[in-house]
């Protein structure tokens, strides 16, 4: 019996994902959330040649970016991050009463971070949650994962687990794996006190520094990003300022990198 074209799409769609999803069950970097940082890490790494993976929990990648500013859907940039859009290929224009910030259209920014992720190697899965971490020699050494739907509906499916060497928590204002981290494995991380510091209230000039200053190893083998960062340090919110996301990205891909060469 001839293969109908639906019957085609169906068998390439499963085949495909199938293929894709084995060769990525074991990892250099897996990165969870799939916005600014997180993209910015993911393009990196894998233009550096480490085997990379993003798992957003969203349909859409992109974070908090696609919305920009109360709906108004074009957000700033400061000069220090302005070489990390070239990269990218992404367009802005400095605002001309305040020289050293770039405005852009935050559309443009989100599908440019995410087209550019891809087209350096690494591979994104979206619709997927981290509901676990796995632990080895007391490193993290493995992520848990379900498919979104699942957890929000609380259907009893057992999870996958893919095997990794670093991890990045680019979750944004929860830093929901650090806090899986603390709860579940009950280990102090690298903070004053041992545990999630929790972001404290806006102030966008010290959070634009914080979050780069932020970005680093909290526990063997796991990084946070982002508001990610700021959220376990307790650093300062910014709002729709992501200059300070986009270097905190690159500052994660270094770090993550040195640790990897160890």
């Amino acid at each position: 019996m001839a293969k109908s074209l639906e019957n085609i799409v169906s068998a390439a769609i499963v085949s495909s994902f199938y293929q894709k999803l084995l060769d990525n069950l074991v990892v250099d970097v897996a990165v969870v959330g799939g916005g600014p940082s997180g993209l910015v890490a993911a393009k990196t790494l894998a233009e550096r040649g480490y085997k990379t993976v993003v798992f957003e929990r969203k349909l859409a990648p992109g974070g908090g970016v696609w919305g920009g500013g109360a709906l108004f859907n074009e957000v700033v940039v400061q000069s220090e991050a302005k070489s990390i859009l070239d990269e990218f290929g992404i367009n802005s224009t400095e605002i001309a009463d305040a020289p050293g910030y770039f405005s852009l259209d935050s559309v443009e920014l989100a599908s440019g971070l995410i087209f550019g992720a891809l087209k350096a190697g690494a591979k994104i899965f979206n619709n997927v949650s981290v509901e676990d971490v796995a632990f080895k020699d007391d490193r993290i050494n493995g992520l848990v994962i379900n498919w979104t739907p699942v957890t929000r509906l609380q259907m009893h499916v057992d999870p996958l687990v893919v095997i990794t060497n670093a991890v990045l928590d680019g979750t944004g204002h929860p830093c929901e794996v650090l806090n899986l981290v603390q709860r579940k494995a009950r280990v102090k991380l690298d903070t004053p006190t041992g545990e999630i510091l929790g972001e404290r209230p806006m102030q966008a000039a010290t959070g634009e520094i914080t979050t780069v200053e932020n970005t680093r190893e909290y526990y063997p083998g796991i990084f946070a990003s982002g508001m990610s960062a700021n959220n376990v340090m307790g650093g300062y919110r910014m709002g729709p300022i992501f200059g300070g996301m986009l270097l905190s990205g690159k500052r994660a891909a270094d770090l993550i990198e040195k640790s990897l060469k160890k």
